[in-house]
């Protein structure tokens, strides 16, 4: 039995580290990757500062990539085991799927400790580090919130620049066509935020008194707006546009969403105090919960599934795979989508993928159990 147990451990081991390290660096080649990257390019930050940027990065891809590992490693094992009739040879032998299967569930749940602890501690406090990394390396250089020769999504703008030397930009394109509705602070009334297209030879970055980007200077613009409907030709030798994505991190409240477990508890309390609105939190704290539990429903689910699958080809495994992510994390969406609605309980909504896949896994693993 110890054999045994070994045997399928390092099995399941193996295609685990292999399906988390493809997953983490599949998480990492997006986006904020490709931004750190290109201020190491444009000579804005030094390589050692990418690098510590991208292992702030790690953990927060971990979280999400040890389940998934744990999923398709199951997934393959289980159905190579099947095809190769060596559970039948465990079966005769006189040994259960469920005593044969044991270390993989210890195993899961040493995941799921693990996966708590990336996901309610070490994730979050990443990520904020990351964000006051970012903070820094904007005061040092207020260029790198623009870029160079590569379309910047601002909150209401996106910029793009050919060339920045310093705050200084050459052949700015900046365009807006968002129809969203803002309140004016002065007024407190709505007003149509104002569409626009337009490109200047120049422009240059004005600097707050923190010594962080709070604007744009256009000079000799010209370009549409758009006015009752209609756009209209645009020309002006000089013209601001206020860039309001840009706001430093440090000493700010982080977003619920990168909070820690213990902030999210200390946040919930404060707002029972001062009246805020309670579900929200909830919603963060019962998501870091059930997803650092999803190691145990994803391993109950997966081996009998790959027992029943019963295919060789890798393909066919991780397509269920896939599958059944996109029905996990369709959960997640939901329940963060409907996250000001506490009538309907969204934070609950996080625990049924992880019950279902139990309940499921406990039924096949019952059905394979039985003899043929």
């Amino acid at each position: 039995m110890p054999t045994l147990h070994l045997y399928l451990l390092r099995q399941v081991l193996a295609t685990c580290l292999l399906t988390v390290a493809t997953f983490t660096g599949l998480l990492l080649m997006g986006n904020v990757l490709k931004d750190v990257f290109d201020l190491v390019a444009a000579g804005r930050v030094s390589i050692g500062t990418a690098v510590y940027a991208v292992l702030l990065l790690i953990p927060f891809a971990l979280a999400f990539a040890l389940p998934i590992g744990l999923l398709t490693g199951s997934l393959l094992v289980f159905s190579r085991l099947s095809v190769d009739q060596e559970l039948t040879a465990i079966r005769a032998g006189g040994i259960s799927i469920l005593a044969a299967i044991s270390p993989i569930l210890g195993l899961a749940v040493v995941l799921t400790g693990l996966n708590a602890w990336l996901n309610m501690y070490v994730g979050p406090q990443c990520r904020q580090a990351f964000r006051n990394l970012y903070d820094e390396v904007v005061r040092k250089s207020p260029a790198a919130v623009i870029g160079e020769g590569r379309y910047v999504q601002q909150k209401n703008l996106t910029i793009y620049a050919r060339e920045v030397r310093g705050t200084r930009l050459k052949d700015v394109l900046v365009y807006s066509t968002t129809n969203s509705v803002e309140i004016d602070e002065a007024t407190g009334e709505p007003k149509q935020i104002r569409n626009l297209d337009v490109w200047a030879p120049e422009a240059e970055i004005l600097i707050g008194t923190n010594g962080y980007p709070t604007a744009i200077r256009l000079l000799r613009l010209q370009g549409l707006f758009l006015s009752g409907g209609v756009w209209q030709p645009m020309y002006s030798p000089e013209h601001t546009e206020e860039i309001r994505d840009f706001q430093p991190g440090a000493g700010k409240k982080p977003k619920l969403s990168i909070m820690s477990f213990r902030e999210l508890q200390e946040e919930l309390v404060l707002r029972k105090e001062g009246g805020g609105a309670l579900e929200p939190v909830r919603v963060q704290i019962h998501k870091q919960l059930a997803f650092s539990f999803s190691c145990i429903g994803f391993a109950m689910v997966g081996i009998p599934l790959g027992i029943r699958v019963q295919r060789r080809e890798t393909n066919i495994g991780v397509a269920v795979a896939l599958a059944l992510l996109g029905l996990y994390y369709s959960f997640i969406i939901l329940g963060q989508a409907l996250d000001t609605r506490a009538h309907l309980h969204p934070h609950l909504i996080f625990w049924i993928p992880n019950l279902g896949f139990i309940a499921a896994g406990i039924w096949l693993l019952r059905r394979a159990e039985r003899p043929a």
